[in-house]
């Protein structure tokens, strides 16, 4: 293609994450997503396990999704201090 730049013997860079791909651990940078995350992406973060991760996921389906972070100590099994632990990693 006319204006095309082909790059030749170049190391190539990291992978773009695919146009909304979730964020976060395990999923690249900024917080995760309570409305989006899979159960697997929720996973990755401290102290939640799959248990835990499926909770979240109930509660959000149950009640429409999170309108706010601190939504999430409503969830079963979050208490304070994991609150605590997570409040910085995720977003509604």
């Amino acid at each position: 293609m006319d204006g095309e730049h082909v790059v030749v013997g170049a190391v190539p860079g990291p992978a773009a994450p695919p146009p909304g791909a979730p964020s976060g651990p395990g999923g690249g940078e900024g917080p995760v997503s309570l409305n989006t995350a899979t159960v697997e992406q929720l996973d990755t973060l401290p102290g939640v396990g799959p248990v835990l991760a499926q909770h979240i996921v109930d509660y959000r389906t149950r009640h429409g999704g999170f309108r706010s972070v601190d939504e999430l100590r409503e969830v079963n099994g979050i208490g304070e201090r994991r609150f605590a632990d997570l409040q910085s990693l995720v977003r509604p």
